[in-house]
């Protein structure tokens, strides 16, 4: 096994992120028993930035891997850019006489070498092929790889906290989810999306933020949308409402009109959602919720 450590700090969340008590002891289980901290939810849920959030909270570096469709599991520790080497030594570079000029160092590199350990955060893991999470076992267990082209064996200083997130794309192997602790975020009810609201603007009216509530909620229950407004997409509109003056008040009076929201360009991201509400505010179904 690779390095490891004991944690400092546990996380308790953060003022500018509000974090269910189940969450917080999925995020503290997952460091304590050293293992990847599985993380799946709808858009929107907060799955990428709870990997910052713990970063910020527990004083540690973050290293982020984006993954895409075409990543392939070598990236993360590293790559050999053969084509550079031979480029200088075409030019008569004296680069070219050490191999480790070349390599390039991956996120899952630079974490381990983190003295004070880190977060790394593996995002939106499904998007990539079936078996890249399957290609990172190894490493991950044993918080360790080799280069081959350097004959060098890269070991975690102090073991990282691992967040990987996954948008549910496609189902990953059995041997890569024994390997993690899981936990589904769900989408936060009234109640908590208030206290987030509070967090990211403290102050505003308790009126205007219930009524955008109302509104909000009742575009989410709407039946066949493409895409529901996710937490960041109302925090977006609020500002909006906030800038332009809208009260509450006209919130109220145009949900019970069963008029389309203000700006509703803020939570409704394409023509079909937006024909759809229109329609069910047509029939009327809206009155009294939004």
């Amino acid at each position: 096994m690779g390095a490891m450590s004991e944690p400092t700090k546990r996380f308790e969340g953060t003022s500018t992120y509000v974090a269910t008590e189940d969450l917080l002891v999925a995020v503290n289980a997952a460091v304590a028993l050293e293992r990847p901290l599985l993380v799946k939810g709808e858009p929107g849920t907060g799955k990428t930035i709870l990997a910052h959030e713990v970063a910020n909270a527990l004083g540690k570096p973050l290293f982020t891997w984006h993954v895409k469709s075409t990543t392939k599991a070598q990236q993360g520790l590293y790559e050999y850019d053969a084509v550079a080497r031979l480029r200088d030594g075409q030019l008569g570079s004296e680069r070219v006489h050490d191999i480790g000029n070349y390599i390039v160092r991956g996120k899952l590199w630079e974490a381990f070498e983190a003295p004070e350990g880190g977060v790394l955060l593996i995002d939106e893991v499904d998007k990539a092929d079936i078996e890249f999470p399957n290609d990172l076992l190894l490493e991950l267990d044993r918080m360790q790889f080799f280069v081959y082209e350097t004959k060098q064996t890269v070991e975690a200083t102090k073991r990282p906290i691992v967040i990987i997130t996954s948008n549910n794309e496609k189902e990953l192997p059995d041997a890569f989810l024994r390997r993690c602790f899981f936990h589904y975020i769900r989408f936060p009810d009234e109640a908590t999306m208030s206290a987030i609201v509070d967090a990211h603007y403290p102050g505003l009216k308790q009126e205007l933020v219930t009524e955008a509530l109302a509104v909000f909620y009742g575009l989410r229950e709407v039946q066949g949308l493409k895409k529901k407004p996710s937490t960041s997409e109302l925090l977006d509109w609020l500002r909006l409402l906030v800038l332009e003056d809208v009260p509450g008040e006209a919130l109220k009076q145009g949900r019970e009109g069963n008029a389309m929201p203000p700006m509703a360009g803020a939570l409704l991201k394409n023509e079909q959602d937006v024909a759809r509400v229109a329609e069910r505010l047509t029939r009327g179904h809206g009155r009294g919720r939004w």
